[in-house]
């Protein structure tokens, strides 16, 4: 009997404000929909104890990485460019939960020109990376990497560094660039993002499966271009997107796409007519395609949403009407 499949969401912000009135309902969600465990990734020092203290209280499921983000948040209107200075309050703190550590994150490099426009911005981010690195290799701990506009910078500063236990989330760089990160031996983790991204799709069509991970960056980096947190019940977990060659190349043989409201009836049918070659049109003439009317517990960036009962019978009566 095949074992069943267990997810790693490889890197995501549990931690934010916005999952804290309901953390409970979203670990919970995530552990039944079979994910094992949450790697929680940090952004800046203010942040260590909340994330230390998700590991303590999901000890085995919420998985702890401490490091300073290349873009610091002022204020919720403004952000900055790192620097040294960020390290200070950062760096006691990570020496006193280090045996709690699964890894240094989340670290980088972030060229975008509104955050590191001056050469003294972008060499002040390469400064605190480098440290970081540092402490990483002095832990053994691997790093959890951002790359954002600086892929190439990025690859070669831990290569030059010697780096070796890397992920890179999200990564945004040229496919060339990618496969110079496989050859350092590197892991490159995709975010449900990936069904708007064309470099996203590209790039997981190239990386070698076995340096592929998955990730939602929660409560970023969603398949919409939108944070989900304050809407109510987070609606989210995460979807495991692959190509249709790696799908083969895995012993897959199908795939059954299902839709949560109205306005993905489009996608998902114009989905099928791409990829296998299938047609469509308006919902009733979607029903001769339909195996089945729901959703799936997937993960996309922190609960499982829940149907309610209108939504229930009216599936059921749309099932009988198939059946």
């Amino acid at each position: 009997m095949a074992a069943a499949v267990r997810l790693v969401d490889c890197h995501c912000h549990l931690a934010a404000p916005c999952f804290q009135t309901d953390v409970a309902a979203v670990v919970r969600a995530a552990q039944q929909a079979a994910v094992s465990a949450l790697v929680v990734v940090s952004e800046q020092a203010g942040e260590f104890q909340d994330v230390v203290a998700l590991s303590e209280r999901f000890p085995g499921f919420v998985l702890p990485c401490l490091g300073v983000h290349p873009v610091q948040e002022v204020s919720p209107e403004e952000q900055r460019s790192v620097t040294l200075k960020d390290l200070d309050a950062a760096w006691p703190l990570i020496e006193l939960y280090k045996d709690k550590l699964v890894g240094i994150g989340e670290v980088g490099l972030d060229f975008t020109p509104r955050f590191a426009s001056t050469d003294e911005q972008k060499e002040g981010q390469r400064q605190v990376l480098i440290k970081q690195i540092e402490l990483a290799r002095r832990l053994d701990l691997p790093l959890n990497v951002h790359s954002r506009s600086a892929g190439r910078p990025t690859i070669n500063l831990l290569k030059e560094q010697g780096a070796t236990k890397v992920l890179l989330h999200a990564f945004d760089g040229k496919l060339s660039v990618a496969m110079e990160g496989v050859k350092a031996g590197y892991f490159f983790s995709i975010p449900p993002s990936i069904i708007r991204s064309e470099q996203k799709q590209k790039l997981v069509k190239l990386l070698p499966l076995e340096n592929i991970c998955l990730e939602t960056d929660s409560p970023a980096l969603g398949p919409e271009k939108q944070h989900l947190c304050g809407r109510g019940p987070v609606e989210i977990l995460v979807k495991i997107l692959l190509t249709k060659p790696a799908m083969n190349e895995a012993g897959v043989r199908s795939s059954v796409p299902v839709t949560e409201q109205e306005n993905e009836f489009e996608r998902v049918t114009g989905l099928a007519e791409r990829t296998w070659n299938l047609s469509s049109y308006s919902f009733k003439k979607y029903t001769d395609r339909l195996v089945a009317i729901g959703k799936v517990c997937c993960l996309l960036e922190g609960a499982v949403f829940c149907s309610v009962s209108s939504l229930l019978r009216a599936s059921a009566t749309l099932l009988r009407k198939l059946s």
